[in-house]
Parts: structure tokens; C-alpha cells; sequence
């Protein structure tokens, strides 16, 4: 699944710990999801997308 993290955590000058420490999760959890390595829960990403106040299919794409 691609995603819009890594970009959206630039366009607010946040590391991985930063995104990680607002989600309340591992950073090498942040770092995963933006690599592509691992596909968040559906509570994760719906809290990824009120954190940055975008639907969640604005922030995350299926690859299909």
C-alpha cells in the first residue's frame, strides 16, 4: 500500500520520532509504514488521517 506519510510529516518539519510520539507508537513503526513494509491497522489509520485532518484514502493508496 503507498502512502503519503513521509510527506506529510516533511510538510510539518516532524521526524519519525515526532509522527511516531503523536501516534503513540515505535518509531521503527513510522519508519515501516513509510517504506511500505507494513500496512496500519484500521484504528491506526484512522488516526493517522484526524491527526492530519485528511480522509484516510488521501493519505493511503492501494497499489492494485
Amino acid at each position: 500500500m503507498k502512502n503519503r506519510l513521509k510527506v506529510l510529516r516533511a510538510e510539518r518539519d516532524w521526524s519519525q520520532a515526532d509522527l511516531a510520539e503523536r501516534l503513540e507508537v515505535s518509531r521503527q513503526t513510522i519508519n515501516a509504514l513509510e517504506t511500505g513494509k507494513y500496512d496500519p491497522s484500521l484504528p491506526l489509520a484512522f488516526k493517522i488521517a484526524r491527526l492530519f485532518s485528511q480522509p484516510i484514502e488521501t493519505i493511503f493508496q492501494d497499489e492494485a
